[in-house]
């Protein structure tokens, strides 16, 4: 089982990140900035990072790019899961240092295959 943090500022997209999670039998931990999402991976050092960008206090990438560059929390593979759909904010994204890039609305098929690929053989 992996833990796996989700930030994201909507209740209802939180709660469906987590549902995925938790049905993949991973254990979710959340946060509803890209702030307190810095600060959790810091303290928890989570396996997968869920992050949205479009947030108060720290964006998406701001976070994605501060959690990637600290020593740290380097090792720990952000997938940005985000409503802007633009070429460029995908390939701004992934220069953040996120490995994945995921369109909401997400499905469900598409999440877990990005999740069991960056986890790999560890996870379960």
């Amino acid at each position: 089982m992996a833990r796996i943090l989700i930030v994201d500022d909507s209740p209802s997209q939180l709660l469906g990140m987590k549902r995925v999670i938790e049905k993949l039998g991973h254990e979710p931990l959340t946060a509803e900035d890209g702030a307190a999402g810095v600060e959790v991976a810091r303290r928890e050092l989570p396996d997968l990072i869920l992050m949205d960008v479009v947030m108060p206090n720290l964006n998406g990438f701001q976070a994605t790019r501060a959690i990637t560059k600290d020593p740290l929390t380097a090792h720990i593979p952000v997938v940005l899961v985000t409503t802007k759909d633009q070429e460029t904010d995908k390939v701004w994204g992934m220069r953040q240092g996120a490995k994945a890039y995921i369109v909401k609305p997400f499905n469900e098929a598409q999440l877990t295959q990005v999740v069991n690929e960056l986890l790999g053989p560890k996870a379960g």
